[in-house]
């Protein structure tokens, strides 16, 4: 058994609000949970307003899958309209 942890940092630069970036990544949090089985949660910069930090963790048998999968992921959140990937980490257990 493989898990992968992605933790990512990110700035949503047009939220005024903790309201506006939370509607930002409760939507992004639901399209990744979705579109590629994952775990995920806002778990840094709770109280700011633009930056966000976000825990993401997939399990499988396999490391190449494992990885194949986190790099879908950021590849995906690289290409957000309106977060911008400042920081990632990943870590296998």
């Amino acid at each position: 058994m493989v898990v992968g942890i992605l933790g990512v940092h990110g700035f949503v630069r047009e939220s005024r609000s903790l309201k506006e970036k939370r509607k930002v990544v409760s939507s992004l949090k639901g399209r990744l949970k979705n579109k590629f089985n994952i775990s995920i949660a806002e778990v840094d910069f709770l109280e700011s307003h633009q930056q966000v930090g976000l825990g993401i963790s997939i399990v499988g048998n396999d490391q190449s899958f494992v990885d194949s999968a986190l790099n879908q992921v950021l590849n995906h959140l690289r290409l957000h309209p309106v977060m911008e990937l400042f920081d990632y980490e990943i870590e296998y257990v």
